[in-house]
């Protein structure tokens, strides 16, 4: 027997919020073993316009890897041939809002010391509408859509930085459907091992 849609949000949310959980009870212990290369703790808002518009806000966990050192990267082709690979989840507060767990690859470059620049691309699962015209939250036609993001940051010192970030998740059109979209733009507080 089929869940009520209610019964059935609940459980995702509550799924997601138990990953979210866990990977931040066991980062510090991973990070120490050298399996984490950053965390970063976001915020974010929906930044679409129109009635398919999320409402609340969406906090965030990101983990980064660096398996590939692309601290040790010199040059913009060593950069480019060397990403990061993240994985994270956000989590929607309001009931239109759309939940995601998101994993792909990022590459970071610095402007100066302190100043840097990063991209990112991958995929992401959610458990918004897919087409339900009668809905509130936006119509996104597929459960599995692309996503990337950029953001534009600040290293407070060795570990600690903070970023504006602006983030997009789509079909691209790749499957039947509506494809209204998530864009979400917020900041991060991040910390480097």
């Amino acid at each position: 027997m089929p869940l009520p849609v209610n019964a059935a949000s609940s459980l995702r949310l509550a799924s997601l919020l138990l990953a979210t959980t866990t990977l931040t009870t066991a980062a510090p212990a991973l990070a120490a073993d050298g399996v984490f290369d950053e965390m970063r703790f976001g915020v974010t808002t929906s930044i679409a316009s129109g009635d398919k518009q999320e409402d609340g806000v969406f906090p965030s966990f990101t983990v980064y890897f660096d398996p590939l050192d692309a601290d040790g990267a010199i040059d913009l082709g060593e950069k480019l041939l060397r990403p990061r690979i993240h994985a994270g989840a956000a989590v929607a507060t309001s009931s239109n809002g759309v939940n995601q767990a998101y994993a792909g690859l990022s590459w970071t470059f610095d402007m100066t010391k302190r100043l840097f620049v990063e991209f990112g691309a991958g995929g992401t699962v959610h458990d918004g509408d897919l087409d339900n015209p009668n809905g509130s939250g936006p119509e996104l036609g597929c459960r599995f859509l692309f996503r990337e993001y950029a953001a534009a940051g600040v290293r407070l010192d060795e570990h600690w930085n903070v970023s504006a970030t602006v983030e997009h998740a789509s079909h691209a059109n790749l499957c039947d459907g509506p494809n209204n979209g998530l864009t979400r733009a917020g900041l991060a507080l991040g910390y480097k091992f």
